[in-house]
């Protein structure tokens, strides 16, 4: 279904089927009837069954982000490490704040290197260079956003294991 839209934008047509305007051809206004629909499940309305819809969408694309992406298992353990060690020291409302955004942080460069690698897949299923180095970019977009977070983790709960070391042992 993707590669249909695709070959029909290469072809001169819009998602809708309609002939798209080129450049020797003059722009024409469409009619409320040939207004292009709006594709992949957003109707443009808004309802509270279609954010309800919204929010199960989402959900799916996390548990298949978890279910495809080995990366995110690690992010998950992290995670749950890091929440766990932040119960026991009792960190401090800021100090949630900066653990919070720092796995916020790691989980949307996750979540927009997964969807990047999909749409990438999609566009071009066989290898090309161009494919590969936006892949390696997005991943590297991950591992910046993992560095940092480790940074923040370790000035955050560093001087809490450090207090619990000396109490002790």
């Amino acid at each position: 279904m993707a590669s249909t839209a695709i070959s029909d934008v290469r072809a001169g047509r819009t998602i809708s089927g309609e002939p798209s305007a080129s450049m020797s051809q003059p722009a024409k206004e469409p009619r409320d009837d040939q207004a292009l629909k709006p594709v992949n499940g957003n109707n443009g309305s808004f309802t509270l069954t279609g954010r309800l819809h919204s929010f199960r969408n989402a959900f799916r694309g996390v548990a298949l982000m978890l279910r495809s992406q080995h990366n995110a298992w690690l992010h998950a353990f992290a995670s749950i490490c890091v929440l766990t060690a932040g119960a026991l020291f009792r960190l401090s409302d800021p100090e949630w704040c900066r653990i919070i955004l720092a796995i916020m942080a790691v989980w949307t460069a996750e979540a927009l290197n997964t969807a990047l690698e999909f749409l990438a897949d999609a566009a071009k299923p066989e290898f090309h260079p161009l494919v590969k180095c936006a892949k390696d970019v997005a991943a590297g977009g991950v591992l910046i956003s993992a560095v940092g977070s480790i940074a923040i983790g370790l000035l955050v709960l560093g001087p809490h294991f450090l207090d619990f070391l000396r109490a002790h042992f």
